[in-house]
């Protein structure tokens, strides 16, 4: 069964050991990938992107098939666990999937319906470019098999704003958790909302908003309770939890009055439209939680916005300070569901350096490869951002991709019920407790 370690201190240190590689060479390949002349035919790869991100992993696979021949048909959808399931079910399963939870994981693994990778792509690579935690976060502990490889990561509980509209209303970054909810007081008596939020993502509508409360557990209860949680052994209902959504309530204040166009315009807003608002003369709304690759959505959206100078980021501060340098973090992760040469290709090139490097330069992306240069950053921002999570205390993964996908579905699902009206907060409380005492059987 593949169960991933909570990721710490020293696996951030390790995924960012690319800092101080100033010798390697850019788009360095290693670890095979399509090197080895035409090969042809099709591989079928099934995962969440869409917009510009779909853009953006097309660009990555290019490369691939002009040298490989292979023929990538990529399919996108937001309910990838359902759909994913369903194809294995019907005896149709894609080639390659990215990042299903590790509930679904655990059942194909158990079912042996995934294949495992250790004969299939360079393991001594990837020892030898990756911190060890990476690799672990995709074993199985049942038989220490690997059954899934992580390509780019994401740094969450990034507050992002626009330093020209502070400073034209002279307001300064928060040092503390005090500061910034003082901040969010001060913006909403001037008259405008304080903060975007859109939640609106298809079958994984809610996410941006579960956002919010995993950075919240994580920053006001610690680690602990962090990976209880997630792990099942900590209830919904516990003080711990419930006073998580009390914060993220009291942030968004009541009636969600702090956040632009209110709850309906943030349960029917696409999550990527969320800085449109900021970004506005004068602005709609000045701050944004959000992790780092909404960069990338930033710019597509504008491309006349220059990083550094119309958008930057404060991290979300801490709330307590025993939890001082705590950030959640994410992966984006590949399983082979068939395997076929077209995929084991794929799957090897996916743990290169030079593959992950197209998306890095295109911005919103970090690779946890330590070949891939700080050169192919494309601007400070990125360049920040790896440095923010390098100087993490604690690095944790995102506890929602750890769930189990029932629980994690009816978590998303209940963050817009809350965001609607806040008084249900207790039955929905209550309501997950009830998930989550079915969802981690066979996990």
């Amino acid at each position: 069964m593949v169960v991933r370690p909570p990721l710490r201190r020293a696996a951030a240190f390790g995924l960012f050991a690319v800092l101080a590689l100033a010798a390697c060479a850019p788009g360095q390949s290693t670890g095979g990938g399509g090197g080895g002349g035409k090969i042809g035919g099709t591989v079928h790869v099934l995962a969440v992107w869409s917009g510009a991100e779909q853009d953006s992993f097309m660009a990555v696979l290019k490369p691939f098939e002009d040298r490989t021949g292979i023929t990538v048909e990529y399919e996108a959808t937001r309910d990838l666990d359902a759909t994913l399931l369903t194809r294995v079910q019907a005896g149709n399963p894609p080639e390659i999937t990215g990042a299903p939870s590790v509930g679904t994981l655990n059942k194909l693994a158990t079912q042996g319906k995934l294949q495992a990778l250790d004969n299939i792509v360079d393991m001594n690579a990837l020892k030898s470019q990756y911190a060890d935690t990476w690799l672990k976060l995709g074993k199985s502990t049942s038989n220490g098999k690997l059954y899934q490889i992580f390509s780019w990561a994401a740094m969450k509980g990034l507050v992002w704003y626009n330093p020209k509209s502070f400073q034209a209303k002279g307001y300064t970054v928060p040092k503390t958790f005090a500061d910034f909810t003082a901040l969010v007081s001060k913006i909403k008596s001037d008259g405008t909302t304080p903060l975007c939020v859109t939640l609106e993502s298809g079958a994984a509508s809610g996410w941006p908003g579960s956002d919010w409360i995993k950075e919240i557990v994580l920053s006001q209860s610690g680690a602990t309770v962090y990976d209880n949680w997630w792990a099942g052994k900590q209830k919904w209902t516990s003080p711990e939890i419930k006073q998580a959504w009390q914060t993220f309530g009291q942030l968004i204040g009541p009636g969600a009055g702090n956040v632009f166009g209110g709850p309906n315009y943030m349960v029917s807003t696409n999550f990527g439209d969320v800085g449109t608002p900021m970004f506005a003369s004068p602005p709609k709304c000045y701050m944004l939680n959000q992790g780092s690759f909404i960069t990338d959505f930033f710019v597509k959206a504008n491309p006349s916005l220059k990083p550094s100078q119309d958008f930057t980021f404060f991290p979300l501060p801490t709330i307590n300070s025993a939890n001082a340098g705590s950030t959640v973090m994410a992966g984006d992760g590949f399983s082979m569901t068939k395997n076929t040469p077209q995929s084991r290709e794929l799957i090897k090139y996916l743990t290169t350096a030079e593959a992950q490097s197209i998306w890095v330069k295109r911005g919103g992306k970090i690779s946890p490869n330590k070949n891939v240069p700080v050169s192919d950053y494309p601007d400070d921002i990125s360049k920040q951002v790896a440095t923010a999570l390098a100087a993490a205390k604690i690095a944790d993964f995102d506890a929602g991709d750890l769930m189990p996908a029932d629980m994690r579905n009816a978590w998303w699902s209940h963050v817009l019920d809350f965001v609607k009206d806040q008084s249900k907060l207790d039955s929905i409380l209550a309501d997950l407790d009830k998930t989550q005492a079915t969802a981690y059987s066979g996990t």
